[in-house]
């Protein structure tokens, strides 16, 4: 049985900024491409939610209840609630980025 996948808002405005900086500076066919993968890691989510890996700087926390997947150069994290059978994405980002701030305030702030 599928899982629902849904992005909190942070997340939506997340993807959006990226998907808008790579049409300014690469074009709408590399804009159309990162968003193909995006969608593609939502469904596999929604299929294999316990997938992806602990990030490792909240790992470095104790902090094991989100995950990640990447799709390079990008992160999507999330957290799996089986009792409602959903997936809540939280962050969409450049994993090139430092990220304990960000991390600290998107995450560790919603538990």
């Amino acid at each position: 049985m599928k899982y629902e996948v849904v992005l909190t808002d942070d997340a939506r405005n997340d993807l959006r900024e990226i998907i808008t900086f790579i049409r300014e500076r690469d074009g709408d066919i590399r804009a159309e491409g990162v968003l193909a993968k995006f969608e593609s890691t939502i469904e596999q989510l929604g299929r294999f939610p316990s997938g992806g890996t602990i990030p490792r700087e909240l790992n470095a926390l104790g902090v094991t209840e989100y995950r990640q997947l990447h799709f390079k150069p990008y992160r999507v994290m999330f957290r799996v609630f089986d009792e409602a059978r959903r997936v809540a994405i939280y962050l969409v980002v450049d994993g090139r980025r430092e990220l304990g701030v960000l991390l600290g305030r998107r995450l560790l702030g919603s538990r």
